[in-house]
């Protein structure tokens, strides 16, 4: 095993173990890495002498913050069908992480992003720290919460879920555990022992040492974050916002207004609509769906390259407010085309 690889897999004490190890790029996302991963996956699912998996990721700032953009940018800008297959490649990890029939043990410390919160968040036992931020904040780049963000978004206690995916915000340990997007919470400095525990022991001793968080804010903002959001268009939330007289709910309203409006008014027509799917492969679909839109249209390239090509943070959106993206606009996005194929059976 090479430790200059993307991602590291071996086995020890009956844990199958992979860190993600991208450090300079907190842990991003590729291709390669996906593939290795899922390969890993299948095969100890059905190997004796693996009894738990455990992931993590190298370095300090984070498990993954997310798919590798860059490169999808580049896609995009060539005119490829890559992004569409990694995205393909990246639901079929995510709903086999959802389904594992072992332990799947993460480590959600430092940054969780996006993709990051694709395979660790479906998973069985996920253990934040005091250095968890945890977010999709897919709308500031001209997209939608996917990697089954949709799922785990909708069914988030009352509108919990909606105030996050339409703001592209960060969370906490508590708050994560609160959305249903972790489980334990153990200080960081736990963790290299727990990594190098055998299967049996991770697991007890993971339960045995988990402590409270320190409070977080949601506990204390449902009434607010309830009531604005219980509206289904993002004209009436923004209105309940500004009318609710909090701070951070003003703050909120900013915050929406400042992401891509055809970005935001497609998330939240699609959480609304993943609320009644009834599984996270179903979610995935619908945003397979949506995500071969999103490549068509021209946000989602101009968001990237605004937050990590040129870094300027200063994005033109196409339409530029919300009042330009109608219904029929929305609806468009959630309409197969001829020959589309959807990720898990049937057709679209």
């Amino acid at each position: 095993m090479s430790e200059d690889k993307d991602i590291l897999i071996r086995v020890s004490g009956g844990v199958g173990r992979i860190t993600l190890n991208r450090p300079r790029a907190i842990n991003a996302l590729s291709d390669d890495m996906l593939r290795e991963m899922g390969a890993a996956l299948t095969s100890w699912a059905q190997d004796p002498a693996v009894h738990a998996v455990l992931l993590d990721g190298a370095g300090e700032r984070g498990l993954c913050a997310g798919g590798d953009i860059r490169s999808i940018y580049q896609a995009i800008q060539g005119g490829t069908d890559g992004p569409i297959q990694f995205w393909r490649e990246e639901y079929l990890i995510n709903a086999l992480i959802a389904n594992y029939p072992k332990p799947y043990v993460v480590f959600m410390d430092g940054l969780v992003m996006g993709g990051g919160v694709g395979v660790s968040a479906h998973g069985s036992v996920r253990v934040v720290t005091e250095r968890s931020a945890i977010g999709m904040p897919e709308v500031s780049i001209g997209f939608i919460p996917d990697v089954g963000g949709t799922y785990l978004l909708s069914r988030a206690p009352g509108e919990l879920g909606t105030h996050l995916g339409l703001t592209g915000g960060r969370v906490g340990a508590a708050d994560a555990i609160l959305l249903g997007l972790a489980d334990q919470y153990l200080p960081s400095s736990a963790l290299a022992e727990l990594a190098e525990l055998p299967a049996d022991e991770l697991l007890v001793q993971i339960a045995a040492r988990a402590e409270v968080p320190p409070a977080g804010q949601f506990a204390a903002d449902r009434e607010w974050i309830d009531s604005c959001y219980a509206a289904d268009s993002v004209e009436q939330i923004l209105d309940n916002l500004h009318a609710s007289g909090h701070p951070a709910a003003e703050a909120a309203a900013k915050e929406i207004q400042a992401k891509a409006p055809t970005a935001v008014k497609v998330t939240l027509r699609a959480l609304r609509t993943a609320r009644g799917l009834a599984t996270l492969e179903d979610c995935l679909n619908l945003e397979h769906l949506l995500v071969s839109r999103f490549l068509t249209a021209p946000d989602l390239g101009e968001g990237i390259r605004a937050a990590v090509i040129d870094k300027d943070r200063n994005p033109t959106w196409r339409p530029a407010t919300l009042a330009e993206v109608d219904e029929a606009a929305v609806r468009s996005y959630f309409l197969a085309q001829p020959g589309q194929q959807p990720v898990f059976g049937g057709t679209a």
